[in-house]
């Protein structure tokens, strides 16, 4: 039995289309035989701890975020994932060292679902400690750990080595996807995906 592909979805809780592109990646997962490694992405790290309003983000007026919402919410809806209006963009480096640690952890990736929901549905601040601490909970992982990881930044250097592996690719958007010396960049279409699949030689599952 020939081993599964490998696929690295570099990617941040904070961005709309990686949302978009992480339930694609699911589809993927089911229809072929492919390993996926989450490389987590700085998109927005300057953001301060309180987040940054989308006009100040965007530099735009209000009718602009209003449009882009709107924009986001039909292909959302077209992909039969929730989304609500939001107003501001957080910081999401504690929440991605949280993402790190859950990948250590059984059932732990189930988090990554939960902090897409709770930015893109719940409108949460995924930088803020104790929001972090409740979808944790959500997820059945061990509260008390979870702490010690924030507190004593058990997943910083993690997190380095996947920004750093972003840089070392030439990534600059997110979501990007790389399979065997190959990438596509930005919510691919499923059949992108495929074709990727297909160029690397992956199996697909039985029916």
């Amino acid at each position: 039995m020939s081993e599964p592909a490998t696929l690295e979805v570099f990617s941040d809780y904070v961005c709309p289309w990686c949302y978009l592109g992480d339930n694609r990646v699911k589809r993927l997962k089911a229809e072929y035989d492919v390993n996926v490694q989450l490389v987590h992405f700085p998109l927005h790290p300057e953001t301060p701890a309180e987040g940054r309003t989308l006009e100040e983000l965007f530099r735009c007026g209000p009718e602009e975020v209003e449009a882009k919402n709107t924009r986001m919410k039909g292909l959302m809806a077209s992909e039969g994932l929730p989304y609500s209006t939001r107003s501001h963009t957080y910081n999401s480096r504690l929440a991605q060292e949280i993402g790190k640690w859950a990948d250590t952890q059984p059932g732990g990736d189930a988090i990554h679902d939960k902090f897409f929901e709770a930015y893109f549905v719940d409108n949460r601040n995924i930088g803020d400690t104790e929001i972090i601490i409740d979808i944790v909970k959500s997820v059945g992982l061990n509260e008390d750990e979870a702490r010690a990881v924030l507190t004593e930044r058990r997943f910083k250097d993690a997190i380095d080595a996947d920004w750093a592996k972003s840089h070392a690719y030439g990534v600059t958007g997110v979501p990007t996807f790389v399979a065997d010396g190959q990438g596509l960049v930005g919510a691919q279409p499923y059949e992108g995906l495929e074709q990727l699949m297909n160029a690397i030689g992956a199996s697909k599952r039985a029916a």
